[in-house]
């Protein structure tokens, strides 16, 4: 088995399959997680095959995409990996990954699979819900969504349940509280962790800023 042909091949695929996908569900995303996932990977003791193609194909079909339904990904990543002859254990590794990664499995205690790589992926990805570019995708597909960029009347809801995450129609703002400023202490890795900080900071910041701007005070 020649693992990097695979990782290639992987990448061609979620390249065609997020062609038209929302900009921050995008190639890119990917690209960029799959490149976390290998910076965090280096300081753990992890199959970092599994992590790269799990990073690779853990949006393939973003359920936020695709009415709630959280299979379908699942799915379209078994069903290519089964293409590439790997070993039935690697990838029900690497969909498992994909099954169990997600914010919302947190909000009800739903994760039934751990594993280092798991934490090294889901880490990969949440760092890049935060920071600059976290910014930038929650109003991305805040506008997508076509949602208020922030609405004082509506209050951030700090207990949601998953149901209640999945349909939030609630301003851009409130995604921060409701999950980006959460994500700084749910990291799995030292790594993680490291970087989570300072991303966590720049948020902050940039919220105080907003503020201060829609009050007319700067």
């Amino acid at each position: 088995m020649n693992k990097q042909s695979i990782i290639e091949t992987t990448k061609l695929f979620v390249k065609d399959s997020l062609k038209n996908a929302e900009g921050g569900h995008d190639w890119f995303h990917i690209e960029r997680v799959y490149n976390n996932a290998l910076l965090i990977s280096k300081g753990e003791d992890v199959d970092v095959f599994i992590v790269s193609l799990a990073a690779l194909l853990h949006d393939i079909a973003d359920s936020k995409f695709h009415n709630g339904d959280e299979s379908i990904g699942p799915k379209v990543a078994h069903n290519f990996l089964k293409e590439q002859d790997l070993d039935a254990e690697t990838i029900e590794h690497i969909v498992n990954i994909i099954a169990n990664m997600s914010f919302n499995k947190s909000l009800e205690g739903e994760i039934n699979f751990t594993s280092k790589e798991l934490e090294v992926v889901q880490d990969a990805d949440r760092l890049d819900a935060i920071g600059a570019i976290g910014i930038a995708r929650c109003f991305n597909y805040g506008g997508f969504k076509n949602r208020e960029l922030y609405n004082p009347e509506i209050a951030p809801n700090l207990n949601m349940s998953k149901e209640a995450y999945k349909k939030s129609t609630a301003p851009t703002i409130n995604h921060f509280y409701e999950k980006l400023l959460l994500l700084k202490n749910k990291m799995n890795t030292k790594t993680g962790k490291q970087i989570a900080e300072d991303r966590h900071q720049y948020m902050e910041g940039f919220l105080e800023q907003f503020y201060a701007e829609w009050h007319g005070k700067k």
